[in-house]
């Protein structure tokens, strides 16, 4: 029997936690880098699943101080899930929102390190990865999350939403306060239940991705993705101002599409709303003959336009690529510059005239997400970026450390890891002092 792919090659998870310290470097860790670098995967832990996207959260990390490499280890996230074998519903069709694999994100707000997956609850993490629980906002949170909540670097709130299959929980928009309690939690209406991994954080709006991905029932059941493309659903945007989260969502339609991940959003001076993102023509289409269509994302760019009530799409490359990434003190600001991982390179574009520069691993060396960690506490100022780059010639891992000021040049630091870091999702510089 062919093993499939999302469990071959370096898609196949690693079946130990290991511990590990002074990890050899070659080149030089920058000084100013003190703090974790982590990254979340689906990583089975019985070596099995019908989909990558369905299995147990893994999330390794490389600490980095005094211009080394102090320690790596990786840890499954202890969800219910995985020690207790829990379901996501019971035979009566109640939702454990406990139940989730917690393998796509890890993020910190308020002091919190989380675990994110985007159908269940977040699992809070401890400074060395062990398991503390599922949070819930001190059980405010009655809604899953997503994996990709937005911190407004401006007021400090955590922006997020749930989506879920019932009509009351299609889909409802949550607010965290800079000091991490939940205090806005509101319903939006939408007219399926459709799968939204990400959203757009401006300083001024949310703006909801309403997309002809729904789900599907019979998938469901088959242990398959859940989910599948839907020409009669439609595709839009909808736009909600911040300061009257309360009030109405106004929606504006766009040709159809799918769109995994935002790279920013920002209002305009001139009153429009812009969003880059990667953009898929369509997404799990189903072919005649049971299989789906492979598509892939490239970078577009749509330009909100209240006044008009239209959407201007541009698509601005045609390389393709996933895994978006700004500096994070500037989400939902203009940005100027963004980072997206394209095969075997790392592009960073400027968002202003179009350039792109990338750095190329070469053929056999493939990055994931890259995260930014800034050099100074100058917002779009200086900094590096970071990513887990598996090696095919080795079968082993490195993390690598760009400069992001010359993304051509020679890796500023190679980390020579213990380990095999399989293919995964997010993650994010945790530094000791946030720039």
């Amino acid at each position: 029997m062919t093993t499939p792919r999302h469990l071959s090659g370096n898609y196949a998870p690693v079946l130990d936690e290991l511990t590990a310290y002074d990890l050899p470097v070659t080149g030089t860790i920058p000084p100013e880098l003190a703090g974790w670098y982590l990254r979340n995967g689906p990583n089975p832990a019985d070596a099995a699943s019908g989909h990558w996207f369905f299995g147990d959260g893994m999330v390794h990390g490389v600490r980095l101080e005094g211009g080394r490499a102090v320690s790596y280890r990786n840890r499954w996230v202890r969800t219910s899930r995985l020690t207790e074998g829990a379901l996501m519903y019971d035979e009566q069709g109640r939702r454990d929102l406990t139940a989730g694999p917690a393998n796509t994100h890890v993020v910190r707000h308020a002091g919190r390190t989380l675990a994110l997956v985007e159908t269940a609850l977040p699992y809070e993490l401890t400074c060395d990865l062990g398991t503390k629980g599922p949070y819930d906002f001190g059980g405010r949170l009655r809604t899953a999350m997503t994996a990709h909540p937005k911190t407004c670097p401006l007021t400090g709130e955590l922006h997020f939403f749930g989506y879920g299959l019932l009509e009351s929980e299609y889909l409802t928009y949550h607010r965290a306060d800079a000091t991490g309690e939940l205090v806005l939690s509101r319903p939006v209406d939408v007219p399926g239940p459709t799968m939204q991994h990400d959203f757009a954080l401006t300083a001024g709006h949310v703006v909801f991705m309403d997309l002809p991905v729904v789900f599907d029932a019979e998938l469901a059941l088959s242990g398959s993705m859940p989910y599948r493309w839907d020409d009669g659903y439609g595709a839009r945007l909808g736009v909600l101002r911040r300061d009257d989260p309360h009030g109405a969502v106004r929606w504006f339609t766009i040709d159809p599409c799918y769109v995994f991940h935002v790279l920013n959003a920002h209002d305009a001076p001139d009153g429009t709303i812009v969003l880059h993102v990667m953009r898929y023509p369509e997404l799990w289409r189903r072919a005649a003959d049971g299989s789906t269509v492979r598509q892939r994302a490239v970078l577009w760019k749509w330009t909100v336009d209240p006044a008009s009530g239209r959407v201007r799409e541009e698509q601005l490359d045609d390389r393709p690529g996933e895994f978006p990434r700004v500096d994070d003190r500037l989400s939902g600001l203009d940005s100027g510059h963004g980072h997206i991982t394209c095969g075997t390179s790392l592009v960073r574009y400027d968002l202003t005239t179009g350039a792109a520069t990338a750095h190329d691993f070469g053929p056999a060396r493939t990055p994931g997400e890259a995260a930014f960690a800034p050099a100074d506490t100058t917002p779009g100022g200086p900094g590096w970026l970071l990513t887990y780059v598996h090696d095919a010639t080795t079968d082993r891992s490195d993390l690598v450390v760009l400069d992001t000021a010359d993304l051509t040049a020679p890796p500023v630091a190679t980390v020579h890891l213990p380990a095999r870091v399989p293919f995964g999702f997010h993650g994010n510089w945790l530094g000791d002092v946030e720039g």
